[in-house]
């Protein structure tokens, strides 16, 4: 097995993050931009050109902030909306299967958890390699401890 990253790790979809963040910013000052080069328009509707400027950008942001970080008591997984907190020994499986759009996480209490911090959409390899490390990880920290196995 290959030596596991040193925690605490950050997974994050480092391309798409750049893009999604890149594209918020050029749409936000697009859209201000026309706003206020716009003579005819009065105030408030240069105004609400700027605020659907900024809300397509919080969208986008929110797109960007996923991630997937590790430390040495547990897991936490920040999503779209929202960010959920798991003990190592609450992860049964890490899951990254041909054609899935992200990793899903396997739980104790019977759900799956995606984790869209980890994700093949622009970097296939490098997603592997994430859900490998991740695997590795939750591996070694509840195969050290057989009560967690006993059912």
């Amino acid at each position: 097995m290959s030596e596991l990253p040193s925690l605490p790790v950050t997974f994050r979809p480092g391309l798409t993050r750049v893009i999604l963040l890149t594209a918020g910013v050029a749409i936000f000052a697009t859209i201000s931009g026309v706003a206020l080069l716009l003579e005819q328009l009065g105030p408030g509707e240069k105004l609400s050109f700027v605020v659907t400027g900024a809300l397509i950008f919080w969208v986008l942001a929110r797109l960007a902030r996923v991630k997937v970080v590790a430390d040495e008591s547990g897991v936490t997984v920040v999503n779209i909306a929202g960010k959920r907190r798991l003990e190592w020994a609450e992860i049964l499986q890490v899951n990254l299967r041909p054609g899935d759009p992200w990793v899903f996480l396997d739980l104790s209490d019977g759900t799956s958890l995606p984790a869209l911090g980890i994700q093949p959409g622009i970097a296939k390899q490098r997603a592997i390699a994430d859900a490998k490390a991740l695997r590795a990880l939750a591996e070694a920290h509840t195969s050290h401890d057989p009560e967690q196995h006993q059912g």
